[in-house]
Parts: C-alpha cells; structure tokens; sequence
C-alpha cells in the first residue's frame, strides 16, 4: 500500500472516531499531497507523486513544526506547543525512524574513515556518501555539525 493510500486510511479512521486533532492534521497532509500532485502534473517534467516525493513533503512538514515548538517553548505557549507537538507526532509517524545523535555520529565517523576525509573541504563529499547510503534514517541538519566536528580533530 503507497503512503498516499495509508495516510487516507487513517484520516477515514480518525473521522470515524471523530479526533479533530488527527482530522484536520490528515486534511493537512493530504492537501499537501494534492498540491504536490498538480505540481508534477503542470510542470515541465511531468510525473506521478511518488512515496518518495511524499517522504520528502513530509520532512518539510515536519521540520517546520521542529521550528515552530522551538519557538513556543521559547515563549512558554504551552497552548499553541501542544497543537503543534500533536502534528509533529503524526507527521513522523509516516517516516522511517530517525537514528539517535551517537547513532549518527558513529556511521559519520565511518564515511570519514571509508573516504579518508581529513579536512573541512571533504565535508561535501561525505555528505554526499551519507544521503546515498542513508537518505531517510538520518537528520542531516543534525549530521552537518557532526561531521564538522569529526573533520576538524
């Protein structure tokens, strides 16, 4: 089953139990897709929205409320926080589970070591190694800092 096909799934679901916080995230989501959809249609490359582009709106989406919980926690708006820590949820429920920090640190240690990266001006090919062998497990905005770090031992 394609990820567009689940995500309505569990919006039928969620009107069925009638959770408005869950309805009007998978409404969400699912305009997005839709938005998506005409996107690819109309452009100059025209093509059917796959999973993967889905995955890749999805990390938008999810991103974005990364910021903006930061922000509400910053400002103690616990209200708007809850609204958006509820979305986040969701949202990353759809994606493959991110690894952990130490996680990261060690398969970015292991790329440096496998290319012989030894200086700051390697860092683009070791990102480049790290999005083709682990495009979705990890946060790359996360990783970026990492491997600075590593290559500046």
């Amino acid at each position: 089953m394609s990820l567009k096909q689940t995500i309505e799934n569990e919006y039928k679901n969620a009107f069925k139990s009638k959770d408005k916080n869950k309805i009007s995230t998978y409404r969400l989501i699912l305009s997005s897709i839709k938005d998506l959809d005409i996107v690819n249609r109309s452009g100059p490359n025209k093509k059917e929205t796959d999973d993967e582009d889905i995955k890749k709106l999805l990390k938008k989406m999810v991103k974005q409320r990364a910021e903006s919980i930061d922000i509400y926690k910053k400002n103690n708006r616990t209200d708007l926080l809850e609204v958006e820590q509820n979305e986040y949820d969701i949202l990353t429920s759809f994606l493959p589970k991110q690894l952990s920090e130490e996680e990261t640190k060690n398969i970015c240690s292991e790329v440096i070591s496998k290319l012989g990266a030894n200086s700051i001006k390697d860092m683009g090919k070791v990102m480049g190694e790290l999005k083709k062998s682990h495009p979705d497990e990890i946060d790359f905005s996360k990783a970026g800092p990492l491997i600075k770090e590593l290559l500046n031992k």
